[in-house]
């Protein structure tokens, strides 16, 4: 310290020269924020490996909806007008499909449009990242007329509203907090002069921070989130502030003791500079844990370690500049430097606490456990509800919802992808077992996949279906038999009638052509009669074919004797003209019935051919659908096969609609039992040895809940160890660091108590922000541990005179130092309330709860109450305190 006092100029030349070369350089985090820092999931997330496999396949598109809200139902003027906004949106740069909803496919309508016809979802695929996304949707508003009530919205978009919403109120955060602390730095010091210096101290540590920052997120991909600036402005204000209170008092209570200015400045950092360097070290080590959690949200708070290396550098090299130069003038306009009065009410409390230890304990657990015991965790996930309900995205939002449901805006995808093609007849029909299996599940509205594209099944696609067609071709075969009988049966009557006019020589010439003719006409007819009869009765379609196919055999021989006859009736003379004219026309009659009976026989033919196939299929047996060349082929159902598949046929989707909030955790629900039906439905299926994955907005908030519940374990364990073993070095103790640790997690579980008590109970909100456990937890703990640092670090000062009497001279003397450090760090976090985000306002109110708990309720009442009872206990396994002190005696 008597170098930095000795060369204080230069070095904070070089800190303002540092600081003015960052600034000038360095990227601009707030724009670095909103590019890179929205929520992402570990890439082994089920949900990024969804986004993964379809960006991978090309099929990376997003797609954002557009919803028209009409006056009055849609009529010819407003499809016109809506044609025009979508002819315009098609030309947009970035645009990849329009879905229009004005189509005769009444199916598509209905999905597309509400049931008073008042509201229009006009989907659009873009492509892009979400800044991308936003500059699109707002070419699209600049395509609607202005007496047009159109909003743009998806997740997309969300998430960059999200964004400003953040950015904005930082911005509010920063003006609130500097004039909260000169304010409360006013009341402490009673000085004109000293509010000013933390405000510089920190203001100088924050654009360094942000500059180093900015340059690691640019350079080396440091985690960043839209909440990393809020976190930094918050805690380094705060606790930057505390640690000047801290170091400030000290000196002016050596300044008031008789030393010089250089004395009291080198004596203040051999104390409290002690307690602030590890105190400093402690927050360090909090947040540089939150390295080890996996999402990249979370990981972001590691840039408030970095924001405390820089203030713990800043603290010991450029504020003793002020102390050294100024000295006394540094309380102007006190004329007289007083030592800081002790705290009456915490000498009270550690007085009563120290005779009582028993009843506090008790008192404090009557405080605390009921808000513990009720405490439920129920958490949110509706990142709608972050931001103001003004924002258009959140408006369209609502509209969908009102309109259509609230699944439909951002419907489940269950994304299937193999090695093989998925998209063979063969294949295909087991995706109607899937999605029956889905629409199965609660809360499941509709399926759309390649077997109904619109969320209905092809009924056509079915067996049942496809047998009562074919027992309809039976039905029609049966009637056109009897229509070939009636035929033939009239060109029976024909030749007898020939075979008559002839007379009986002529008779007798043709006998050999007509009247057996005539006869086997008799014969087929009656032949045609039980074939007829098989049909209607048996539907035996095997058996009838090969009978049809010898009858017309038979009507081809028959034809060939006709044809013979007329030629024996040529040479013959009188009515030869009229008698062969006659027979042509019968001999046609017979050939109109052999064709008849050729396209009955073939249409028999192929019904055998499907029976057959159906029968060898195991897809029928499995799934109850066929599916024939003649679908496969057909334009309309590869039209399906193209929207529901990718990766060359390699991959399927299946689009899943809730009849719930798809933000909700009720719908996180859904989509674990989705999962479940799906693993069970393709055992011993084609799908069985694919990878199975989902996406949307409720899989990526499954992803969320799973992983902010795994992070945090690990971050608790990783932090509290961390702690563990920095406090058991430097305070020489296993005990200590045990109940302080453990001080902080009572009060974080009753500050989640009261919270969630405020939030969910009274307001009615559906939880706690999902991010607020996670963060509540390290800002609580890591900025926690300073107050108990900064009692029990005075307490190993005080303990020579023993354990009861110094921890009531240490209460005495820092008392004040603690709860103005506490309520200045509340303050902090209450400047964050007005930001308007949810999440920010969520945290601020758990650390505002924990801290005042902390300040007011645990150190003065349970801390003493512990102290006195461990004894000489309180620095196990190591020498007790007074007996080092009798060593260094």
């Amino acid at each position: 310290m008597k170098f930095i006092v000795k060369f204080k100029w230069v070095i904070a030349a070089f800190i303002l020269a540092l600081t003015v070369i960052l600034m000038l350089t360095s990227p601009n985090l707030t724009k670095l924020a909103s590019e890179k820092g929205q929520s992402q999931l570990p890439d082994d997330a089920v949900s990024s490996r969804a986004s993964q496999i379809l960006k991978n396949a090309g099929e990376d598109s997003n797609t954002i909806s557009m919803v028209i809200k009409l006056d009055n139902a849609l009529d010819k003027d407003s499809e016109k007008q809506i044609q025009k906004i979508i002819d315009k949106t098609e030309k947009i740069k970035g645009v990849k499909d329009v879905t229009t909803p004005l189509t005769d496919d009444q199916d598509v309508r209905n999905q597309l449009m509400s049931k008073d016809k008042k509201t229009v979802l006009v989907p659009v695929t873009v492509s892009g990242s979400d800044e991308k996304v936003e500059k699109i949707a707002n070419q699209i508003y600049d395509s609607v007329p202005k007496d047009t009530t159109a909003y743009v919205t998806g997740a997309s978009l969300i998430n960059q509203d999200f964004a400003h919403s953040s950015e904005e109120g930082l911005k509010k955060t920063e003006f609130i907090t500097i004039f909260l602390i000169l304010g409360l730095l006013l009341l402490v010091f009673r000085s004109v002069v000293t509010p000013f210096i933390p405000i510089l101290i920190v203001g100088i540590t924050y654009l360094i921070s942000q500059s180093l920052l900015g340059i690691l997120v640019k350079n080396v991909d440091f985690p960043i989130s839209t909440f990393t600036q809020t976190f930094l402005v918050a805690i380094l204000f705060g606790i930057g502030t505390d640690y000047c209170i801290l170091l400030l008092n000290r000196f002016r209570e050596e300044l008031a003791n008789g030393h010089d200015k250089a004395e009291a400045t080198i004596t203040a950092y051999r104390t409290a500079g002690r307690t602030l360097f590890i105190s400093g070290i402690a927050v360090f080590i909090g947040f540089a844990a939150i390295g080890f959690a996996k999402f990249a949200i979370f990981q972001s708070a590691v840039g408030v370690a970095v924001g405390v290396g820089v203030l713990l550098v800043i603290l010991f090299t450029l504020l003793p500049l002020f102390m050294v130069t100024l000295g006394e003038k540094l309380f102007w306009p006190s004329k007289k430097v007083a030592s800081h009065s002790d705290n009456k009410l915490w000498g009270f409390l550690g007085k009563k606490a120290v005779a009582r230890p028993f009843v506090f304990l008790v008192i404090t657990a009557i405080i605390t456990v009921p808000f513990i015991v009720t405490y439920d965790s129920k958490v949110s996930f509706d990142s709608t509800a972050e931001i103001s309900s003004e924002y258009k995205s959140i408006k369209g939002l609502n509209a969908i919802s009102d309109a259509l449901g609230e699944g439909k805006a951002f419907p489940v995808n269950v994304i299937i992808k193999g090695d093989k093609e998925l998209t063979k007849a063969d294949v295909i029909p087991y995706l109607g077992n899937i999605s029956k299996a889905i629409e199965k599940v609660d809360h499941v509205d509709s399926v759309m996949t390649i077997t109904q594209p619109t969320g209905e099944k092809i009924d056509d696609l079915y067996v049942n279906s496809q047998l009562g067609s074919v027992s309809d071709g039976i039905k029609d075969a049966v009637k056109g038999i009897g229509d070939v009988q009636k035929g033939l049966s009239d060109v029976e009557k024909g030749l007898n009638q020939i075979a008559d006019q002839t007379g009986s020589a002529s008779k007798e010439k043709s006998s050999g052509s007509l009247a057996p003719a005539a006869d086997g006409l008799a014969q087929i007819n009656q032949q045609l009669q039980l074939i007829s009869t098989q049909l209607s009765t048996t539907g035996n379609v095997q058996q009838a074919v090969p009978q049809l196919v010898a009858i017309s055999k038979q009507l081809t021989t028959i034809q060939t004797g006709l044809q013979q006859a007329n030629k024996n009736l040529s040479a013959q003379q009188g009515q030869v003209g009229t008698l062969s004219d006659s027979i042509n026309q019968l001999a046609k009659g017979v050939n109109s019935a052999n064709d008849g009976l050729t396209k009955i026989s073939d249409g028999l033919t192929k019904a055998t051919d499907m029976l057959d196939n159906m029968s060898d299929s195991s897809t029928v047996r499995d799934t109850g659908i066929y599916l024939p060349a003649e679908v496969m082929k057909d334009k309309g159902f590869k039209q399906s096969i193209d929207n529901y598949s990718f990766a060359d046929g390699k991959g399927v989707k299946l689009s899943v609609v809730l009849d719930q909030n798809p933000y909700s955790e009720e719908a996180i629900s859904t989509v674990k039992n989705i999962e479940k039906a799906v693993a069970s439905e393709v055992v011993d299926t084609p799908f069985e040895d694919t990878e199975i994955v989902y996406g949307g907005v409720s899989s990526s908030n499954a992803d969320l809940k799973d992983l902010s519940t795994t992070d945090l374990s690990r971050t608790m364990v990783i932090m509290m160890i961390g702690l563990f073993i920095v406090l058991t070095i430097l305070f020489r103790s296993m005990i200590m660091p045990v109940y302080m640790i453990a001080s902080l997690l009572l009060t974080y579980y009753t500050a989640m108590g009261i919270s969630e008590l405020l939030f969910v109970d009274i307001m009615g909100n559906d939880g706690i922000s999902w991010a607020v456990p996670f963060f509540s937890f390290v800002i609580l703990v890591a900025l926690g541990i300073d107050y108990s640092i900064f009692l029990l670090d005075r307490f190993n000062e005080e303990v020579k005179s023993g354990v009861a009497e110094g921890m009531v001279t240490s209460m005495s003397k820092m008392g004040s130092v603690i709860i103005t450090a506490a309520i200045i760090l509340a303050g902090t976090f209450g400047a964050m309330m007005p930001s308007g985000v949810l999440t920010l306002v969520h945290v601020a109110t758990v650390v505002i709860i924990g801290l005042l708990l902390y300040g007011l309720v645990i150190l003065p009442l349970l801390m003493p109450a512990i102290v006195v009872t461990l004894g000489e206990g309180n620095w196990w396994p190591f020498l007790p305190k007074k007996e080092k002190h009798k060593v260094e005696e």
